[in-house]
């Protein structure tokens, strides 16, 4: 009787397949010995530098334009067609204004933010500028009317899969929202972004969020794509709000390794080693 596999990739070998694209479990294969491991090895890096170099091919004759960047083409498209506003703020915010927020210093949420000083930090996932925007334009714009950002945020957070220090937020507001239509609203234009994203098989989840409390979250492909929150709420009057709203925040990075089915996040966001999706050492 033949003896069972008892050899696997090793560490390197691992960590260069999963470089690559590799599908998890072609990676997880088990060998008769060292040599049978050596060989597949070297038959699927081949492989796989190959299809990047195709995949590279396509971006500089075809695409020209990386996957994150074509994303956010067709959300503005799709956000302008939904009578919804661009605007374009400050990626440094102030310490105040992430007080107005609920994120006093020493506090578990504080020791996310890049700091740059004691005064200021760039901007982390929360929206506060929003809400200066959307309480100016309320003076001048009949309600309701929806207003969005897209851009760069920062959190220190664990790298993974699922995590980047700097990743792509769509930010999307809508003030004047009736009451009895908040919960309905934003199920309406969380399928938008979803729609022009060409993300499926999501879901709305509930969960406790320790700045907005409760709220409706939408997870694709077991991540968490965006998140939600409704006013009125006790954060207002701190920017003298007092119109109902709703809110979505979407990571733009999570909706692709959902919609592509990636193993892993560091492939889409910005990055130095990856373009389009393929690692750039080949």
């Amino acid at each position: 009787m033949p003896e069972p596999p008892t050899t696997s990739f090793t560490a390197t070998q691992r960590q260069r397949l999963h470089e690559l694209g590799a599908d998890p479990g072609a990676v997880d294969g088990r060998f008769a010995g060292t040599a049978a491991r050596d060989e597949a090895f070297r038959r699927l890096e081949t492989e796989l530098a190959a299809a990047g170099r195709e995949a590279l091919e396509v971006l500089r004759g075809t695409t020209r334009v990386p996957a994150l960047r074509r994303l956010e083409a067709a959300l503005r498209a799709a956000l302008a067609a939904a009578g919804a506003v661009e605007v374009v703020t400050p990626a440094i915010i102030g310490a105040d204004a992430l007080r107005r927020m609920g994120i006093e210093p020493g506090s578990e949420l504080s020791d996310q933010v890049f700091w740059l000083d004691a005064g200021r930090c760039l901007r982390p996932m929360l929206a506060p500028n929003l809400y200066t925007v959307m309480r100016r334009l309320a003076r001048t714009w009949r309600q309701p009317f929806a207003i969005y950002e897209m851009g760069s945020c920062f959190r220190r957070d664990t790298k993974g899969s699922k995590h980047l220090n700097e990743f792509t937020m769509l930010n999307l507001v809508e003030l004047g929202t009736p009451l009895a239509r908040r919960d309905e609203r934003l199920r309406e234009l969380a399928v938008v972004v979803l729609e022009a994203a060409g993300v499926v098989g999501y879901e709305f989840v509930r969960k406790h969020s320790e700045v907005y409390g409760d709220e409706l979250d939408v997870v694709a492909a077991g991540l968490e794509v965006c998140s939600t929150a409704i006013g009125p709420h006790p954060l207002d009057d701190a920017w003298a709000i007092t119109d109902p709203w709703v809110g979505l925040g979407f990571g733009l990075e999570r909706l692709l390794v959902a919609r592509d089915g990636l193993a892993g996040i560091e492939r889409v966001g910005r990055s130095l080693s990856y373009l389009d999706g393929v690692r750039l050492q080949l």
